[in-house]
């Protein structure tokens, strides 16, 4: 069988060239030329006529119903959307040592016992991966084991297998092209090689990615494209606890939330978070407040933590871990003109604890109470939570899931919760259970938190 031609094309202007080069001629970048196969060339004989298929209204359509399987960790399933979706591909990304393939290797023992399973490890020997297995003491005897890195020879190994790990897409590779394993034009063609086999033989795929120093998964972007979903395991090293976000889900919520940590025996699923988000010591000293966050279906308590101190120069610092940096400038701003807080000269530093990112507006008024608290020095009551979007003008704007957020602090104990006035209607059946403060703006908030006059 002759081997398919292959070309190299420009990513950035799509230029093509017979062979690698180092700068592409038409568009002058560097590092742009990636390997791809050509189509093969048009038969002389004549044309015949192809079997397309037809558009069908929505209507007549038939609803597949997926059907999915336990993982065995609770927290993974409760990612994916309730379990493992047959015939689906995830990717699964995060730093070197975070735990990838161990978590992939205590969910591929658990479906073992009931499926056939095949584990490909293209990093590690056969040994290796049973040390592994016999550290974490997992039951996976019936688990299939292959070494190989030539994805062409992992189409005979599939019969009957149900779920197969790829540890790792970047170092398999394809004698269709000539470029060595990692480069873009090989994860790109290995991945849809691996889509086809999984559309097309209902086999769940779990491929593990590496990601590179900026923190994104290495490779070309399709590879995210053709999955059907996509995780980020993050964490330290040097901390017990992980975090594994979705990012892409075809078959559930996107911004589901999983919480993890790393013993001796593996890594266990965390389902009580006030370990972990809240701290012991919280309310004693002054600078940080709480606010239940919505993480896809579900909501935690999380705490905000803010230092404000004088700058040593002329400009000063803001400094946010897990939340956005021109969040917190505008929010800065907003204290500034609309409540009298003077933040010009101070270095500000805000962290949300366990290493959670809160991307959504509803956090803003648990930022402006943490900053208004750092600023006065005055701490805030360890049972009150607060939450609710701010705008520029200083108003405090209604926020979605309100009921979850206020049945959450209810369940964890708190006594008093400051929301949006607009928001007040949906809650009024715990008024019984909980003190509900209405807020309308910014400057109501601080005034109901902090009884001194500032």
């Amino acid at each position: 069988m002759a081997k398919p031609l292959t070309q190299f094309v420009c990513s950035e202007c799509g230029a093509t060239s017979p062979r690698w080069l180092g700068r592409c001629p038409s568009c002058g970048q560097f590092n742009t030329m990636a390997e791809e196969m050509t189509s093969p060339a048009l038969s002389s004989a004549p044309n015949k006529p192809r079997r397309t298929a037809k558009a069908r209204p929505l209507s007549e359509i038939s609803y597949e119903k997926y059907d999915r399987t336990p993982s065995g960790i609770s927290e993974f399933d409760n990612v994916l959307g309730g379990g493992i979706v047959s015939g689906s591909l995830v990717l699964l990304g995060g730093d070197p040592g975070i735990g990838k393939s161990t978590l992939l290797t205590q969910i591929a023992a658990h479906l073992s016992e009931e499926h056939k399973v095949l584990y490909v490890s293209a990093e590690e020997s056969c040994s290796q991966v049973k040390m592994r297995a016999q550290r974490l003491g997992v039951k996976c005897g019936n688990m299939l084991l292959l070494n190989e890195t030539n994805i062409d020879n992992l189409d005979a190994e599939l019969d009957g297998v149900e779920f197969c790990v790829i540890d790792s897409i970047q170092a398999v590779y394809t004698e269709d092209l000539s470029s060595s394993a990692g480069s873009v034009g090989q994860v790109r063609e290995c991945a849809a090689k691996l889509m086809r086999i999984a559309k097309s033989r209902n086999i769940t795929f779990f491929i593990i990615g590496h990601v590179t120093k900026e923190g994104a998964l290495a490779g070309p972007k399709v590879l995210e494209h053709i999955m059907d979903a996509v995780l980020y395991f993050e964490g330290e090293n040097q901390e017990n606890f992980r975090i594994l976000r979705a990012v892409k889900n075809r078959f559930g919520n996107v911004a589901e939330v999983g919480v993890f940590e790393m013993t001796e025996t593996g890594i266990v699923a965390v389902t009580d978070y006030s370990g972990i988000f809240l701290s012991e010591s919280r309310g004693e000293e002054a600078g940080s407040a709480v606010t239940p966050a919505r993480t896809g279906a579900r909501c935690m308590n999380v705490e905000i933590q803010t230092l404000v101190s004088k700058t040593a120069f002329g400009l000063p610092r803001r400094m946010p871990l897990g939340i956005d940096y021109n969040k917190l400038v505008l929010l800065i701003a907003v204290l500034e003109k609309r409540c009298g807080l003077n933040l010009g000269g101070y270095d500000v530093y805000v962290n949300a604890m366990g290493g959670i990112k809160l991307g959504e507006p509803a956090c803003d008024l648990a930022v402006c109470a943490a900053l208004a608290s750092s600023c006065f020095g005055e701490p805030i009551d360890k049972y009150t939570a607060v939450f609710g979007e701010v705008g520029l003008t200083g108003e405090v704007r209604a926020v979605s899931y309100c009921e979850k957020r206020v049945a959450e602090c209810v369940k964890m104990g708190f006594k008093r919760v400051l929301l949006p006035a607009k928001n007040m209607k949906s809650v009024v059946k715990y008024a019984d259970r909980i003190t509900v403060v209405p807020v309308l703006y910014v400057g109501t908030m601080i005034k109901s938190l902090f009884k001194q006059d500032k």
